[in-house]
């Protein structure tokens, strides 16, 4: 990565404990844990977008909602533009204002008694970014525009849009504070393909005017691959590999992110056989010893049944897998 960090990640961990039932209390029954994010470090450049895949499940919205203060940190160190992300600093405002969250429903996010006006203003209402009401509502106007939609939209209720209009309305009330970093939570797979690209492109033309960071989490690895500079891979609460976008599509290294891009649909591969990943997700609260992967990969050995991996640099790339570090699995392009 290159570029001066915005926001640096460091052994970031989130557990959940599980309500057991009384009579399993009463007999001493151990807690049911779930380490839903476990380790997790990276690094975003300003101006830089991160996109984060991996299979529902493996943690990525709960990494995301501890970034914004949604969830806290059971453990790990979060810094933003130089300073500690800590629960006092986030109750000051200031990290709120800069810090900014695009969720994947436009639907539940909005709140349906609200006008847009509202809806929108409110942020700048709460951080006292106006002196009255003329000019809140002369910015929230300007931000409605600066997202494809009229000034006029502001007398209306969110059930009177579309989806694809309703997340225009959430990244106009994201961009209110002027942030310099959005957490994007799956922004677009509640959208048809069309309004996919409408989103996108909006998101794209603020990034360039505003120079914002993003964090952009996405089933799609299509889109990831469309809007990202470096990609990280998740899988059952850990990063497998992170790299450049070029890096991660043509020259996967884990076994994990290779069966990933090869399940993505190619129009020029129809007819084609492929091979689905194997198996199922493991339980997250009894995660099998050593490498999370290893029930579902080919090339697992005893090693990587007993060792967990740590993320390592292998060319330019880092990844968390043993048969990569001992030089087992053949770097291949994608596909291949």
């Amino acid at each position: 990565m290159s570029g001066q960090p915005l926001l640096v990640v460091e052994g970031l961990r989130k557990d959940f404990v599980l309500p057991q039932p009384w009579m399993a209390r009463l007999a001493g029954a151990p807690r049911r844990v779930v380490h839903a994010v476990d380790d997790v470090g990276f690094e975003i450049p300003r101006g830089r977008t991160l996109g984060l895949v991996g299979e529902s499940g493996c943690g990525k919205s709960t990494l995301a909602r501890c970034l914004v203060g949604l969830h806290a940190m059971d453990g790990g160190r979060v810094t933003f533009d130089g300073t500690a992300v800590t629960r006092a600093s986030l109750a000051r405002g200031e990290l709120r204002r800069r810090v900014q969250m695009i969720f994947q429903d436009p639907y539940a996010s909005l709140n349906p008694r609200w006008r847009v006006g509202r809806i929108v203003g409110e942020p700048l209402r709460v951080h006292r970014l106006v002196r009255d009401a003329r000019e809140l509502e002369d910015k929230v106007a300007s931000l409605l525009v600066s997202v494809g939609m009229s000034p006029a939209d502001a007398r209306k209720y969110p059930h009177e849009f579309s989806g694809g209009q309703r997340q225009r309305i959430s990244i106009a009330r994201a961009l209110s504070t002027q942030p310099e970093f959005l957490v994007c939570d799956e922004p677009t797979s509640a959208l048809d393909v069309s309004v996919q690209a409408q989103i996108l492109n909006i998101m794209a033309d603020l990034q360039q005017a505003r120079g914002l960071t993003y964090l952009f989490i996405s089933h799609n690895l299509a889109v990831v691959r469309h809007v990202s500079h470096e990609v990280g891979v998740m899988y059952l609460g850990r990063l497998v590999e992170i790299a450049g976008r070029d890096e991660i599509f043509e020259r996967p290294r884990h076994p994990y992110t290779r069966q990933l891009i090869d399940a993505i649909p190619d129009p020029a591969a129809l007819g084609t056989r492929r091979a689905p990943i194997r198996g199922e997700v493991p339980n997250p609260m009894n995660p099998p010893p050593g490498c999370p992967f290893n029930p579902r990969c080919a090339h697992a050995d005893e090693r990587c049944r007993t060792e967990r991996p740590r993320l390592r640099v292998h060319g330019a790339s880092r990844v968390a897998c043993h048969g990569v570090e001992e030089g087992r699995i053949d770097i291949l392009p994608a596909g291949a």
